[in-house]
């Protein structure tokens, strides 16, 4: 039977609601601070912290429940008659409930504000009675989310306790929090070093219908502690968001915001299809559109500039998943709108590059994000390119970062003629790449690693390939820098290769 409670929360959600029905049913109720204000105002009989603790409240309030007569009224197992016995001894009265929610660091680790304003939020009180609430769950029933208040009333209401599966999971919930809670505020302090203990804080943003396919379950978790592109976008328009959907997107952002120019990029498969510079959107677009018109067909569209109505008048005329750019025109979004299913998404923040964490069987791979495009331009070749093939070779370069290994993009005009990627050797994305260009006559060919061998420049003097941009560093470099020679193609060397796996 549940006969004391102890609340102390940041957010009242609920609160009075669930206060009242604990009054009705001869709860006792102790609080804290702000939260017995609170309930004091709005007519709940509630028992300052102070009154059970015989200590006023110090140090601003950072020890106020940090005492004996809290813990020892939560810890106190009843089936145990020592425990008991040593609590009635100290005069201290068990606690059967435990309403808590922490002080609000996830909003404020990335706020506008000092290391010394981010400190004060971390919530030390909070934690502990939650901590010790749910090592003992079997007795006290613990409440860390609001959405949980529904459930323990009406099991109360019904049955006059709460069964012991649902306080195991309530005191699940705990721990799931306040792990997260501490993993935020360790890489706060560590920062992004290379520590002992990898600590993740993530929370769930959406359950997805599906993910990569429609027998694997998938939902969406956004980090507590960084900043991004894809935590802070909005939907304007379209279905649900799957979980290819956000994944592609991801890459599709990543690459338009490589260029200061107005940049589009169609993305099918976690892969470019189309990217393009162009003098306005309109015509970016248009010209990533034409890079590669089968493969657009039901994949993503983005751009970093907002969209017109011009524009957006060309991207309903085929099937698009998504379209993401910073802002819409209001034409152009009611011209979008016309495809009901069509996912909108405004994303008015460049990617934030920190680390990158892939899952194995069994581990977790950790790595600094891929943020340098290269070390340092060193032409090897007798002829060396012009000021527009050296553009050109920029642009490339900035595409094949997001391409699967290994990598090959053509490019002319600043505009992606062939993309070739996720093949096992070289030649083969090479000849691949090649063969998709319309006109590959005066283009470049960027790679995301050295040649291996000279047949790459072989085949890209076939095609009229004027400049070649590729890391360098395979022991038969010479090879490949006899054959530009020998084909009047000039190449540069980046000292730094982008892997993709």
């Amino acid at each position: 039977m549940i006969k004391r409670a102890l609340i102390s929360v940041f957010y009242k959600d609920g609160l009075l609601e669930m206060a009242k029905f604990l009054e009705s049913k001869g709860v006792e109720i102790v609080s804290t601070g702000g939260t017995f204000k609170f309930l004091k105002d709005n007519g709940i009989k509630v028992i300052d912290v102070t009154e059970v603790t015989g200590f006023e409240e110090m140090l601003d309030g950072r020890v106020k429940t940090l005492n004996p007569y809290i813990h020892g009224g939560i810890l106190a197992i009843r089936d145990n008659e020592e425990h008991m016995t040593k609590i009635e001894e100290k005069g201290i009265t068990p606690i059967d409930m435990v309403i808590v929610n922490l002080y609000p660091f996830f909003e404020k680790v990335t706020a506008d504000i000092t290391f010394e304003e981010k400190v004060e939020f971390i919530d030390i009180g909070g934690p502990t009675m939650l901590r010790s609430a749910a090592k003992n769950f079997q007795d006290v029933i613990v409440i860390s989310d609001t959405k949980d208040y529904a459930e323990v009333m009406s099991q109360i209401e019904e049955k006059g306790d709460v069964d012991y599966e649902f306080k195991k999971r309530l005191a699940g919930k705990v721990f799931n929090l306040t792990s997260a809670y501490d993993a935020a505020i360790s890489n706060f302090m560590l920062g992004d070093g290379n520590e002992e203990y990898l600590s993740v804080s993530y929370k769930k943003l959406m359950d997805l219908r599906y993910g990569e396919n429609s027998h694997q379950s998938a939902a969406y978790y956004v980090s507590t502690t960084e900043k991004g592109a894809m935590k802070n976008f909005t939907q304007l328009n379209g279905k649900e968001l799957s979980y290819n959907n956000i994944k592609d997107m991801d890459i599709a952002w990543k690459v338009v915001c490589e260029f200061d120019e107005i940049a589009a990029c169609g993305v099918k498969h976690n892969t470019p299809c189309g990217v393009a510079i162009g003098e306005t959107v309109y015509e970016s677009y248009m010209k990533a559109y034409e890079c590669d018109p089968t493969s657009i067909f039901g994949g993503i569209v983005a751009i970093n500039r907002p969209v017109d109505k011009a524009t957006a008048e060309e991207l309903v005329k085929i099937f698009l998943e998504i379209v993401i750019a910073p802002d819409f025109d209001e034409d152009a979004l009611e011209i979008l709108k016309t495809k009901k299913n069509l996912r909108v998404i405004k994303c008015d923040e460049k990617p934030q590059l920190s680390k990158e964490l892939v899952k194995v069987d069994g581990g977790i791979l950790v790595q600094s994000a891929d943020d340098k495009l290269i070390e340092e331009t060193k032409v090897v070749t007798k002829k060396a390119p012009t000021d527009k093939e050296m553009k050109d070779l920029i642009f490339g370069m900035k595409v094949v970062k997001y391409v699967k290994s290994n990598a090959i993009v053509i490019a002319k005009d600043q505009v992606t003629l062939g993309i070739g990627g996720g093949q096992v050797n070289r030649i083969w994305p090479t000849q691949e790449s090649l063969k998709r260009s319309n006109n590959p006559e005066g283009a470049i060919l960027a790679s995301d690693a050295f040649f291996p061998f000279g047949d790459i420049v072989e085949e890209a003097a076939k095609y009229g390939i004027s400049s070649i941009i590729q890391p360098g560093g395979s022991v038969r470099d010479s090879e490949s820098i006899e054959n530009c020679d020998k084909n009047d193609i000039s190449m540069v060397f980046t000292g730094l290769r982008h892997f993709k796996h």
